[in-house]
């Protein structure tokens, strides 16, 4: 199999698309701001850590240098016009919350808001701050999770495949495909839990198939 090489670049794709809400603390009469990131990921889940990088020219950098705080707010289908835009337009131009029409609501644990329309609203303090060239890495504990009632099923558990979230591909956006591949260890599983889960697999997407039909 033959291969092209190319000189190193930032090519691990797809990543998430994000939109990270910050400021917005009265006290200083700082008003709120979103900055659309692809630079985020899990680093950590005891604690659970996470990571946001942004170059240092943003607006939103000295915000979230100076209160160690920020929401990650997942993007769905529906709010990847406004995420785009929130990632091409600054903060020092614009109230984006007011130009996008988006609901600014108090977080659970810090003093920035959530974005009301995300599917899912991840609070984060952040713990250190790495200087890495073009972007500074805000590392960061989750302190609070938050997710609309929708995507929650009836055992309490999250159902982020029913979100309808957009990943980020080179410079495009793309709803994610519903239709699973498998879960994780799949690929070791015994002829019997197999045989079950192809089966459940099925019926979930008659019942897709079958809630397509009726809409």
């Amino acid at each position: 199999m033959s291969k092209m090489h190319f000189a190193p670049g930032a090519l691990v794709n797809p990543v998430p698309v994000v939109m990270v809400s910050c400021g917005g603390n009265a006290d200083r009469d700082e008003k709120p701001n979103i900055i659309t990131i692809a630079w985020t990921g899990t680093i950590n889940s005891n604690p659970p850590m996470t990571y946001i990088s942004v170059r240092k020219e943003r607006y939103s950098h000295h915000i979230l240098e100076e209160t160690g705080e920020f929401v990650i707010n997942l993007v769905s289908e529906d709010l990847a016009f406004a995420a785009d835009w929130c990632g091409v337009k600054s903060g020092r131009d614009f109230d984006k919350f007011e130009e996008q029409k988006l609901t600014p609501l108090p977080a659970k644990e810090v003093s920035c808001p959530i974005i009301g329309e995300s599917p899912m609203n991840i609070e984060c303090k952040v713990k250190e701050i790495k200087e890495l060239g073009s972007h500074d890495m805000f590392i960061a504990e989750i302190v609070s999770v938050s997710a609309d009632e929708h995507i929650v099923d009836e055992k309490g558990a999250i159902r982020l495949d029913k979100a309808g979230l957009v990943a980020y591909n080179h410079g495009h956006y793309y709803g994610l495909k519903r239709e699973e591949l498998g879960r994780f260890g799949y690929s070791v599983m015994k002829p019997k839990t197999r045989k079950r889960y192809e089966k459940a697999k099925r019926a979930a997407q008659r019942n897709r198939t079958r809630n397509k039909r009726t809409k």
